[in-house]
């Protein structure tokens, strides 16, 4: 399987918790995305990335519902164009509240996206201020019945780990995001990084252990199955975008701070707009970071993205890829967690429900 992702960089408003690159559109800024991404899809296929045959397509940010409807007729040219999807591709869009309208839906559907992916976060009103979201839980909630009653696969997104946030806001949120029962949920604990303005407000955060302990008692009793680490789907309905990721496998990135993977070398894109253009138009290609790991540290990276699923890492598989050497490495270290965390059998090792509310300290050990 390999994947494709185009990274659109704007957004409605910059949230205070927000790391990713982007930013509120300028005049002139969509025309410039569409042309970059254009020239960078047509460097790329004239180059040595094969565009064909792509398993998924993931359009992520920033927000892909900032683009106007008439843009988004332009992406949906150059993809037709330019790349060639496999028959029965996932193709995912984001898409937040407060700038999701019908006529995104209906355009995405006439074209052949099969999920969207909405950024709800919260149905708690002060949490969403907080947060520094432009929409509400009424927003939220009438985005969801939105996209279900248009007929996709429907992802929701949501926060926790909240400064002051309790177990029963936390209980609200979830029994609200389960009401029109979407086959997918994603969970996420706020952290804060260096550089957004969180950072300089000193805020306390919560361990976070009681929030994604109750939810993953909470969505099991609702009929979703944790398949990885901060996500719950029902049956047959997880991201498969996102399974390759963590499979280790192959993805070509498009626009501004996309990152690639392709036969182990991973690259990124400059992040900024402005930067990411200029570098397309004088020379095709935008990449600014290059790397090829040493097998140690790409058999460790593809142990932990294993452990992040719930099938966890399959010895065989792994060994073939990775050699014995650190195939044996990987499971001596995974042998000294008790049995209620690491569960082995004779094909595969993964981590226990339990495990998965540690993974930080595994992970550890293993990188």
């Amino acid at each position: 399987m390999s994947g494709l992702y185009i990274h659109v960089p704007f957004c409605e408003s910059k949230c205070p918790y927000c790391a990713f690159a982007s930013a509120p559109k300028r005049p002139g800024d969509e025309e410039k995305f569409l042309r970059a991404i254009e020239r960078e899809i047509s460097a790329r296929r004239a180059g040595f990335d094969s565009l064909e045959g792509f398993e998924t397509l993931y359009v992520g940010g920033g927000t892909p519902s900032v683009i106007s409807v008439p843009a988004w007729r332009h992406v949906i040219e150059i993809i037709a164009s330019s790349i060639k999807l496999a028959r029965r591709a996932e193709v995912t869009v984001e898409a937040n509240p407060g700038s999701l309208t019908d006529g995104h839906l209906e355009l995405w559907r006439a074209w052949r996206v099969t999920r969207v992916s909405v950024g709800a976060q919260s149905f708690d009103d002060g949490e969403l201020r907080f947060l520094g979201r432009v929409h509400d839980s009424a927003q939220a909630a009438d985005a969801i019945e939105s996209c279900l009653s248009a007929g996709f696969e429907t992802s929701v997104d949501l926060m926790f780990g909240l400064p002051g946030q309790k177990l029963r806001d936390w209980a609200k949120t979830l029994k609200r995001a389960l009401l029109p029962a979407p086959g997918h949920l994603s969970i996420y604990q706020l952290a804060i990084e260096d550089g957004v303005p969180f950072a300089r407000k000193n805020l306390v955060l919560p361990d976070g252990y009681e929030q994604y302990r109750y939810a993953q008692w909470r969505l099991a009793r609702a009929g979703y199955g944790q398949y990885e680490i901060a996500s719950f789907a029902r049956v047959r309905r997880e991201s498969r975008h996102n399974l390759n990721y963590w499979d280790d496998g192959d993805y070509v990135g498009i626009g501004p701070s996309a990152w690639s993977n392709m036969d182990g070398r991973r690259s990124k894109n400059a992040p900024l707009l402005d930067v990411y253009s200029d570098m397309i138009c004088s020379s095709g290609s935008a990449v600014v970071y290059e790397e090829r790991l040493d097998p140690g540290p790409a058999a460790r990276q593809a142990a932990v993205l294993a452990l992040r699923t719930r099938r966890g890492i399959d010895w065989r598989s792994f060994a073939d890829k990775h050699g014995k050497v650190f195939s044996d490495e990987v499971k001596k270290k995974l042998e000294k967690f008790p049995a209620n965390l690491v569960v082995t059998d004779a094909k595969s090792t993964a981590l226990t429900q339990a495990g998965f509310r540690v993974a930080n300290k595994v992970w550890e050990d293993i990188i």
